[in-house]
């Protein structure tokens, strides 16, 4: 469990606590030793400074995912998400944070045209935001990118199974490798960004049996999002873990209800402004005596 703690000094005015090391990509790839992690590795996305400060003293790391296309903008999928975006909120990330790794999404057309076309777009992200590293969506077909960018100094994070990027090839967001061809389909994509220079990869909406499988199977850390207990490491969506959507995904578990929290406590502000009961004199500004 991590040693850091949250100053009390952070506010708006004071967003940081003193940096303290971060995690590093070496660091968090050396965690899986004879093809296991002993202590799971931690994972939430956050997109906002403050979140960010919130999330960090607990975890590993920190996704930037482009998922805030959804949580963040209201879009109806990830594929409008835009490489200004990323950067925009992966900066106020890692402004926010002085612990954990940051990894920020690659946005969907950004980097399929070619391994070139990939660095200059993740070249990109981590000039303007500071980042550690880049995730990207797909297999065997993008292991060639995997491998010119980490061969020009970007970490990779891999993700395979349920890549969101490609809902409209998919047909939907249910779970993959269900039928024996589809299982080893990804079970090879998992191997070939691994053996490609990824440092991660990320498994999402997988079979259990098969996620444990594939963990088995790579030399670097695996990461679950409805996956299996036995990943070396967990991701969630930070505002589906904490209740603040009433609809979830299934695999989420939800560790608080703060939409319900937050609703009852601007219901209780909007009864007080109508009832003119604030502001109080604590409130406002008075002459002295």
């Amino acid at each position: 469990m991590s040693t850091f703690t949250l100053d009390t000094a952070t506010s708006r005015a004071t967003p940081s606590p003193v940096p303290g090391k971060r995690m590093t990509v070496p660091g968090l790839k050396g965690r899986k030793v004879d093809g296991r992690t002993e202590q799971p590795i931690v994972m939430l996305t956050a997109y906002t400074m403050r979140m960010a400060q919130l999330l960090d003293p607990h975890c590993e790391m920190l996704l930037v995912g482009d998922s805030l296309g959804q949580v963040i903008y209201g879009l109806p999928s990830t594929v409008p998400v835009t490489l200004d975006m990323m950067c925009n909120h992966g900066a106020a990330v890692v402004r926010g944070s002085w612990h954990a790794l940051v990894a920020v999404d690659m946005p969907f057309g950004s980097y399929e045209a070619s391994p070139e076309q990939a660095f200059a777009s993740a070249a990109r992200v981590m000039k303007e935001t500071g980042c550690a590293a880049v995730k990207l969506e797909g297999g065997e077909a993008m292991a060639p990118t995997v491998r010119f960018l980490t061969e020009r100094g970007i970490p990779v994070i891999g993700h395979v199974g349920l890549t969101p990027q490609a809902v409209n090839s998919l047909g939907g967001y249910g779970a993959r490798g269900r039928s024996e061809a589809e299982a080893a389909k990804i079970k090879a994509d998992a191997i070939a960004v691994a053996q490609a220079g990824a440092f991660s990869v990320v498994l999402e909406g997988v079979m259990e049996e098969l996620a444990t499988e594939i963990t088995r199977a790579i030399p670097v850390p695996s990461i679950g999002i409805g996956a299996s207990a036995e990943c070396d490491g967990q991701v969630l969506v930070t505002e589906d873990m904490l209740g603040l959507f009433e609809r979830t995904p299934r695999f989420v578990k939800r560790y608080d209800d703060l939409a319900s929290r937050i609703g009852a406590a601007v219901e209780t502000y909007a009864q007080e402004v109508k009832a003119r009961s604030f502001p109080t004199a604590d409130q406002t500004y008075r002459p002295k005596n």
